[in-house]
């Protein structure tokens, strides 16, 4: 594996204030959206309640606290220490119990193997720059029969189109830069990948996004955007 898989510039995009990552009015509003879609799609395929689950690339914590709040016992890992710092200190107004670490999953992976039920990598795969070394890293440290979560962009003109031009350009539902169409993934290849790390691909599904309605959905047509549920073989 990788270690070294990070990209600073990458990096330096996603490291924002507390208040940045936890307004949902503002750059990472799209993600609190998302959130529920999320939260909805993990559930339909397996429970969260009492399982351990990772997050990778967990950024200031919104996929994490979720994923609390039902029940799951949560370490959250991000190579971004302004992200950790923005996670913890939100959490501190809330219940919640989560453990944040700054590292790669490839880092986090040396200390840790198949110790987690569940792991989720959302929005991550297309901003690093090995992306078959970070779902190695993620299936070392899934138990056996262990459920990883990953979404992230297929590499087509429409989502050139509608995922960098209309969100970043048009619509300014997303901060411009946010999105790189040459880093995005085909599902071929993220099948290949995950088949090479021992994952056994178990869904894939479209996640929609209706401006008119400021609306997510999931359903067929994986052309922009999608989830893939996988299990450690």
């Amino acid at each position: 594996m990788n270690t070294v898989n990070v990209d600073e510039a990458e990096v330096r995009k996603f490291s924002r204030s507390v208040d940045d990552w936890w307004d949902p009015s503002g750059d990472f509003r799209m993600l609190h959206m998302l959130n529920p879609v999320r939260i909805k799609y993990i559930q339909n395929r397996t429970s969260i309640a009492a399982m351990k689950v990772l997050d990778v690339g967990c950024g200031g914590g919104i996929l994490s606290e979720a994923l609390a709040n039902e029940g799951g016992r949560i370490t959250a890992i991000d190579i971004s220490e302004q992200a950790i710092f923005a996670a913890k200190r939100h959490i501190q107004s809330s219940d919640l119990s989560i453990d944040y670490i700054c590292a790669t999953a490839e880092q986090y992976a040396e200390e840790c193997s198949n110790e987690f039920d569940i792991i989720t990598c959302m929005e991550l795969l297309e901003h690093v720059p090995d992306p078959s070394s970070l779902l190695k890293a993620c299936t070392h440290m899934l138990k056996p029969n262990g459920h990883l979560f990953l979404s992230t962009l297929n590499r087509t003109p429409k989502s050139w189109l509608f995922g960098v031009v209309a969100a970043e350009y048009v619509l300014n539902v997303l901060p411009r830069g946010t999105h790189h169409h040459q880093k995005f993934i085909r599902p071929s290849e993220l099948f290949e990948w995950c088949l090479n790390a021992g994952l056994a691909m178990r869904d894939i599904t479209g996640l929609h996004y209706n401006p008119l309605s400021n609306s997510m959905r999931l359903g067929p047509g994986v052309d922009i955007n999608y989830f893939a549920h996988c299990q450690r073989t």
